[in-house]
């Protein structure tokens, strides 16, 4: 059984409600026909408004939505289960809050069994950085720092690179300056497609958007990625 992760730097259901490239994109990877795909809104406290509209959008979907909610008590099974499901999708919100909460309860371990059985990982902005060794994270009001994740995957991650730009010089000087591993920016609408751990496909829900490798040689160098954008009709590899 294969491991996947489709990391998002922005986009998907919850940002482009009207533009399905992305979540249809993450659906078609599982070889089932009717994919149960799991929502885990740690990050935004469990918003109510993230999860409906997570709901709303996968309901017209051929697939079996659900929720793990930590912060309303869901349900005290969460390894039974987190480990029938067939995706997961990881909500944007604060990842330092999300990461201790996900510790507290075990659930870092749980979601490593669960990856390494064969369910897809996936989530947007702090639901991408989480799955990287490091991320760059606004978790911090007024701040940008680097943040140690979970490490199923080697180096660094930074979203929203074209959406918040005040993220490009500091994750620059960061991995500069050697607090950061080196890794890949993406821009909003942008996504890493990872199969056992080794990047297979970047993917774009919209045209004109890049995802860089950042990379410390005798100094910073910088490599473009260019996205495959999703059109409506080929997107189901």
């Amino acid at each position: 059984m294969k491991r996947q992760i489709i990391a998002l730097g922005g986009g998907g259901f919850s940002d482009e409600p009207e533009n399905p490239l992305l979540d249809d994109y993450i659906l078609k990877q599982s070889p089932k026909t009717n994919p149960k795909i799991c929502f885990i809104g740690t990050a935004s406290g469990d918003s109510e408004a993230y999860i409906q509209n997570f709901y709303k959008f996968f309901k017209s979907k051929a697939c079996t939505p659900s929720n793990l909610a930590l912060f309303y008590g869901h349900t005290d099974k969460i390894e039974e289960f987190i480990l029938d499901q067939d995706i997961l999708f990881v909500g944007g919100g604060n990842t330092r809050n999300m990461l201790v909460l996900w510790k507290e309860w075990g659930l870092d371990k749980i979601i490593r069994k669960a990856y390494n059985k064969g369910t897809i990982l996936s989530g947007v902005s702090a639901g991408s950085i989480c799955w990287f060794e490091q991320g760059l994270t606004d978790s911090v009001p007024n701040q940008l720092n680097t943040l140690n994740c979970l490490g199923f995957l080697k180096g660094s991650n930074c979203p929203h690179f074209d959406g918040e730009p005040k993220r490009q010089p500091v994750y620059r000087q960061e991995i500069a300056n050697g607090r950061m591993k080196a890794g890949i920016a993406c821009d909003d609408g942008v996504a890493l497609h990872f199969v056992d751990e080794q990047l297979v496909r970047v993917i774009s829900s919209q045209e004109n958007k890049r995802a860089i490798r950042f990379e410390m040689k005798e100094s910073l160098t910088e490599s473009f990625l260019e996205p495959e954008f999703l059109h409506s009709t080929a997107h189901n590899q």
